[in-house]
């Protein structure tokens, strides 16, 4: 199975279901709880993975990549809502809207320290967005298989921290994915690489 079959999206809701997602709050239980969306939606065949990039007025990472989220208040009931309620709040995707097809494993800022918990969710295309331009400046969309590890497209070194922590780079179009946007990315590819026949 590939990304271009009919029930890729039907199968990955399956996988995310199935396995249990890495938690890191136990050994990180001083660091914040923070969730974010993971939007993908189909276009003419081709699955994409949307993007914020975060406006430069912003006090956190300004101008960086990253997924619609932020911290999760004491009214969410659940990181999911937390995602759920900030993209909307930043890019306007309302939550009826929203396909969850699961959560993958946390992973971790250090300035400042939060714990992020990343959920996987199908969006309908075309969609209207309402962008906050007050968090940010604009939406980025990049096809799914641009991330393959055979990509020979613009892709960008990768490191790690010492640990288990991957941080890959990657260059789209003049824009930088890094720090823990990318190792989300490249933790939802090595989950799917898993299942699917992929490069």
């Amino acid at each position: 199975m590939a990304m271009d079959e009919p029930d890729f999206i039907d199968t990955m809701k399956d996988i995310l279901e199935r396995r249990r997602p890495r938690r890191m709050l136990e050994r990180h239980s001083h660091y914040r709880e923070a969730a974010v969306l993971i939007p993908i939606y189909e276009k003419g065949g081709d699955y994409r993975i949307l993007f914020t990039k975060r406006a430069p007025q912003v006090k956190y990472h300004r101008g960086h990549i990253s997924f619609p989220g932020g911290v999760r208040d004491k009214e969410d009931r659940s990181p999911m809502e937390t995602a759920l309620r900030e993209s909307y709040e930043e890019i306007g995707i309302h939550e009826k809207d929203v396909e969850i097809l699961g959560p993958i494993d946390d992973a971790i800022t250090f300035v400042p320290p939060f714990i992020v918990h990343p959920y996987v969710g199908r969006i309908p295309y075309p969609y209207h967005f309402s962008i906050n331009t007050e968090e940010v400046e604009k939406i980025i969309a990049v096809p799914m298989d641009f991330f393959l590890p055979d990509n020979t497209g613009e892709d960008g070194d990768s490191f790690t921290d010492g640990g288990d922590l991957y941080y890959p780079e990657y260059h789209f179009r003049g824009e930088l994915i890094w720090g823990t946007t990318a190792s989300i990315v490249a933790n939802l590819i090595s989950i799917l690489r898993k299942r699917f026949v992929l490069p």
